[in-house]
Order: C-alpha cells, then sequence, then structure tokens
C-alpha cells in the first residue's frame, strides 16, 4: 500500500505543480513536451489494453490475473510505468521543472515497486523467469 500511496502523493505533486507553476517559455521544449505526452498516452493505452483485466495498481498481480507478455510486454516488462515517465515528463516539461523533478522521483519510486512486483510475479507465474530472460529490460528496450 505504501508504494500505492507514494505514487499518488507525486503524481498529484506533478500535476499541481504544473497547474501553479509559471509557464516555460520554450517552443522546443513545449513541442518535445507534447511528443512525448503523446507517446506515453498511445503506451499507456496500449500497455493497459494488453493487461485487461489483469491490471491493478498494487504490486501484487491480481489472483486471477495472467501474465501479459504481449504488446507492449514483449518490449519491456513494465511498459505502463514507461508510459507514465513519458507522459509525465512531457507535460512538466514544457510546464514545470517542479513537476519535471517530480517525475524523476516518481521514476525512482516506480523502479524501485517493479522490483517488488517482479518477485510477486515470479512467485505467482512459474513461466515468469523465461519471460524476464526473453524480455530483459524493465522501462527502455536496450537501455534498461
Amino acid at each position: 500500500m505504501r508504494w500505492v500511496a507514494g505514487q499518488s502523493v507525486l503524481i498529484i505533486a506533478i500535476v499541481v505543480s504544473c497547474i501553479a507553476a509559471v509557464e516555460i517559455h520554450s517552443r522546443t521544449l513545449k513541442s518535445i513536451g507534447l511528443a512525448l505526452t503523446l507517446c506515453g498516452a498511445v503506451l499507456a493505452v496500449w500497455a493497459a489494453k494488453e493487461l485487461g483485466r489483469s491490471f491493478t495498481v498494487r504490486p501484487k498481480p491480481r489472483a486471477d490475473a495472467k501474465l501479459a507478455a504481449g504488446g507492449p510486454y514483449r518490449f519491456v516488462r513494465h511498459p505502463i510505468y514507461t508510459a507514465g515517465a513519458l507522459a509525465f515528463g512531457g507535460v512538466s516539461l514544457g510546464r514545470s521543472w517542479i513537476g519535471l523533478a517530480l517525475t524523476g522521483a516518481l521514476v525512482l519510486l516506480w523502479a524501485g515497486k517493479a522490483r517488488v512486483e517482479e518477485r510477486y510475479l515470479a512467485e505467482q507465474f512459474p513461466e515468469y523467469p523465461d519471460y524476464r530472460l526473453r524480455v530483459r529490460f524493465r522501462f527502455l528496450p536496450y537501455v534498461f
């Protein structure tokens, strides 16, 4: 529950910082931010669709969950976190340096949460170790 509470606090802080911030006046940063936000939104929808009813905000999978290995899960093991980082980072890039720093903190929190989540996934799904060997990267293909 602490993982969910922590991410909720950070997400709310990012949103508030972007609403309350003095807008960043760089067209280039705004354009890059918009592109990142759109990529994050598309990836989030794709990953959520692939998860279906197995989606949960908690690190422990639902008892009736199925292991997602298709769609974006063929490339990274945690595309929902990647999508969130892209979307929040993109919005913050065009609106708030504080939001961008908070997005960095959120990414660090998700990195820790992903490690815990993977232990639960390995316990629940006997095929998870093979999946981890096939899909080596948690968040970004060929990077991390």
